[in-house]
């Protein structure tokens, strides 16, 4: 495999991962609510379940929805309700404050930020339909074990990276403040988003 599909298959993959969907959303409440420490975590998290669908991908993901349709439609079903559930819990704190952002004491743990990055990234069927569709078509037939691996290696960091830069804009003060001074109608707007998502994805 020359350098040209590499270039190409990572091309394609950043534009997935900044296209906005509910990864986005869910980043951006975190950095300006939390901190960037609770969402650098979601954006580890969203980097080791995005490279996780990229080696279901390279090992037959599209070929076992093909000829199992059911697979795909439990797993949208299931993915939709996540994202649902997401957004009626923002919804139903969107009058509560701000938390105090403490660096020492964050209110969600980076562990538990890099869960629940990786929970509602394998939730979300955008990538599963870009790895198994897009992505998996690009990777030439010949590629040998190691390019395959490092396009996985392209996948985490391009993934994290990304959800890293989402992270630190929001997180500035400014940011913060502007946040806090329309938090009720952002978090129901961010939620209802979300719900919205998650049930347009289960039904679809």
């Amino acid at each position: 495999m020359g350098l040209w599909p590499f270039v190409v298959i990572a091309l394609a993959h950043l534009l997935a991962a900044i296209s906005p969907g509910p990864a986005f959303v869910l980043s951006v409440r975190t950095a300006v609510s939390e901190g960037f420490r609770p969402a650098a975590g979601l954006a580890l998290g969203y980097g080791m379940a995005a490279t996780l669908w990229a080696f279901a991908a390279l090992a037959g993901l599209s070929l076992l929805f093909d000829r199992v349709p059911p697979v795909f439609i439990a797993l949208k079903v299931a993915g939709g309700l996540f994202l649902v559930y997401l957004g009626i819990t923002m919804w139903r704190h969107a009058r509560a404050p701000l938390p105090r952002i403490d660096e020492a004491a964050v209110p969600l743990g980076t562990l538990g930020a890099v869960q629940l990055g990786a929970a509602a990234m394998l939730a979300n069927p955008k990538p599963a339909i870009f790895f198994g569709a897009v992505f998996v078509g690009l990777v030439p037939v010949t590629a040998l074990p190691w390019e395959k691996a490092a396009i996985l290696v392209n996948v985490l960091w391009v993934e994290t990276a990304w959800y890293l830069v989402v992270a630190w804009a929001f997180s500035l003060p400014r940011a913060q403040r502007a946040y806090a001074s329309a938090k009720t109608a952002l978090d129901r707007t961010f939620g209802g988003l979300l719900a919205a998502l998650g049930a347009k994805v289960a039904a679809g």
